[in-house]
């Protein structure tokens, strides 16, 4: 089915980083399964004994899980797939009580929020389709299929910013006004600014017009950028059946907003009124919308919803000009950049940049504008790296590639440091992995292994504060803040991809692996993986099995989901035995590598490795030539 090379170069000196890599899983198994004796019961769910008072929540209890069959995907434990399975089933059964699920699906709710909630769901998916299978297709036609009150085909539109399983669920909230704290009042000001005289007094909370009935009439029905996320939803179902009734309405939802965008002299609007009206409701204002420019987060939102959209739609038609949904707004954020320190900056986003700056705080850095209302661009952040390396990493292309070299001309901090954090998204490492594709931090896999390690660990020690903590309903990110599963480094290093889009996309990879023996995806035990290039015509991998006696057979992937093409692999070999020297030999020779060259015609390639070898791949690989499914290449 697919050619096969076997491994010949000794591994004498195994390297510092496959060492790290195998030491790091290790780790990693023994954390998931403390997590699981500190927080969760016998049926999965989280132990959890208060109500829920809002319509938040379902996502910060899936979100604790979300990377949990990623890791099992990239060679975790045979055990941790059906944990995340029973933890999926334990979570839903525990929120449909608490009043936020119907049939299994999230009620009602905004798609940046859906989005955290569905990673868990995509990576079961990725690992077990057949286990999954008629779930997604359920979900999914929850928005494909109008008769459940979601979408309005006559307009292309999705009917209501909270939208889900309940059609019923109207509005954004359920009390009077919407409840503000404090701390999110001061962090992102207040929708509908315009909607209070100039002027005027602070009004009550039920009396201001920002935020009761003026945000239900303008900002609660008709459509919003970030519905857009929906469409890694249907691509998920696209992946499972290759249906077309998928693929045609993921090209007729986004390609409504790309019409949108183009009339918008290519800034992607957030908001469309009922009757498909870009700004009907705002007072002709493409910006206002919920969860979009103006409040409460701007690009940050609205930036990942539209990638995810680009990549679906493209991954759906093969039209490559659905990037063109992204890029026009991405590029014109970064030309209204200015450089500053980011302590002089107006971000509400502060928490965040000070532990990934560190002492670079007070660095003068390009930053960009993430919001917009009627004053003007604002809320100036440095560049959340995770949309420009996506639509890279995608096309491969020289306009892309030149975006990311101009951002960091524009830094003024060094992209090969790196940093030991985690935030929410388990990502923000991407300028140094960069940098080390890039060929000049050659020390990046020991560095972004060691910063894992100190996460994992930092995390264990958070367990133990926490574990007899009865959680508030305040306080249930505790879970998401203890989960001491970290991927990002795993990711980067042998899949050569990005971490996943956190707010709904499904997953980039250069390269993904299979367990030949066990028919499983994942690298077996003892092999480590290093992705050093992802250029498609010299995509370099370096395979090693640090086993001494046992084996290993694996199958290599070209894409996620098998969409691109192997039509070469030149790799390393070493047929001279000679290097072992003689029986009364002190020491061995240098043993002597070639390269040797075979061709490929499809997305696999099988790989022997013997005891203590090592092999170099460089592939030549076809992008997107293969229609992307989440078949494996030794069947179900």
């Amino acid at each position: 089915m697919y050619p096969t090379i076997t491994a010949s170069v000794p591994l004498l000196e195994p390297p510092y980083w496959a060492i790290a890599q195998r030491g790091l899983f290790d780790l990693l198994d023994q954390a998931w399964r403390r997590f699981e004796c500190d927080f969760t019961g016998p049926d999965g769910r989280l132990n959890y004994r208060d109500q829920l008072t809002s319509r938040d929540g379902v996502d910060d209890f899936y979100e604790t899980f979300f990377n949990w069959p990623q890791l099992y995907l990239l060679g975790g434990a045979d055990d941790l797939l059906p944990a995340s399975e029973r933890h999926w089933m334990g979570v839903t059964q525990q929120l449909t009580e608490l009043g936020l699920l119907h049939g299994e699906y999230e009620r009602g709710y905004d798609w940046f929020h859906q989005g955290e909630s569905l990673l868990l769901f995509y990576f079961l998916c990725m690992a077990a389709p057949d286990r999954w299978a008629d779930r997604a297709l359920r979900f999914a036609e929850l928005y494909v299929d109008p008769a459940h009150g979601n979408y309005d085909p006559d307009r292309r539109i999705i009917r209501r910013p909270h939208n889900g399983s309940d059609p019923q669920r109207e509005g954004l909230f359920d009390d009077k006004s919407y409840p503000w704290l404090p701390q999110e009042a001061q962090l992102y000001g207040f929708p509908l600014e315009w909607a209070l005289p100039p002027g005027s007094g602070e009004p009550d909370r039920d009396q201001d017009p920002r935020l009761g009935a003026e945000m239900r009439r303008r900002m609660a029905v008709g459509d919003t950028a970030v519905n857009l996320a929906a469409s890694g939803l249907v691509l998920n179902a696209l992946l499972l059946t290759g249906e077309q009734r998928y693929r045609s309405w993921i090209a007729e939802y986004v390609g409504a907003w790309r019409e949108r965008a183009v009339g918008n002299g290519g800034i992607i609007p957030d908001n469309v009124a009922p009757d498909g009206t870009v700004g009907g409701l705002l007072e002709g204002r493409w910006y206002g919308g919920h969860y979009g420019w103006s409040w409460p987060h701007g690009w940050y939102s609205v930036g990942q919803a539209a990638t995810v959209a680009a990549l679906a739609a493209v991954a759906a038609t093969g039209d490559e000009s659905f990037l063109d949904l992204v890029r026009p707004a991405l590029d014109e954020v970064i030309r209204r950049g200015k450089t500053i320190a980011f302590t002089e900056a107006d971000s509400s986003l502060r928490s965040r940049w000070t532990v990934q700056l560190a002492e670079d705080v007070d660095t003068p850095t390009w930053h960009v504008p993430f919001r917009y209302d009627d004053r003007g661009w604002f809320d100036y952040n440095p560049m959340m790296l995770a949309v420009p390396a996506a639509l890279w990493h995608h096309s491969a292309g020289a306009v892309d590639r030149e975006r990311l070299e101009t951002l960091r001309t524009s830094s003024g901090h060094d992209w090969r440091v790196v940093r030991p954090f985690r935030t929410k998204e388990e990502a923000g490492h991407e300028e140094p992995w960069l940098a080390f594709l890039a060929g000049d931090n050659p020390t990046y896999p020991e560095q972004i292994l060691a910063a894992a390690q100190a996460q994992v660990r930092h995390r264990l020690a958070r367990m133990e504060r926490y574990r007899h903590e009865d959680v508030a309903e305040a306080d249930i990110h505790l879970w998401q803040q203890s989960n001491p599963v970290v991927t990002e480094a795993l990711v980067q290093l042998t899949w050569g991809g990005p971490q996943v889009i956190y707010n709904g996309g499904l997953q980039q990879a250069r390269i993904r692996y299979y367990d030949a023996h066990a028919h499983r995806p994942g690298l077996p035990p003892s092999v480590a993986a290093l992705v050093s290039s992802i250029d498609p015509e010299a995509t370099t991998i370096e395979l090693i099995n640090l086993d001494p006696e046992a084996a290993r057979s694996l199958v290599l992937q070209a894409g996620a989901f098998a969409e691109h093409s192997i039509r070469s692999v030149q790799y390393t070999a070493c047929t001279d035995s000679s290097w072992l020297g003689d029986l009364y030999d002190y020491g061995h020779q240098q043993p002597a590598v070639t390269s040797q060259l075979i061709q490929g015609d499809g997305p696999w390639l099988g790989v022997e490795l013997p005891p203590s070898t090592r092999v170099r791949l460089t592939l030549r690989l076809d992008l997107r030539s293969q229609p992307p499914s989440y078949r494996m290449p030794f069947g179900s």
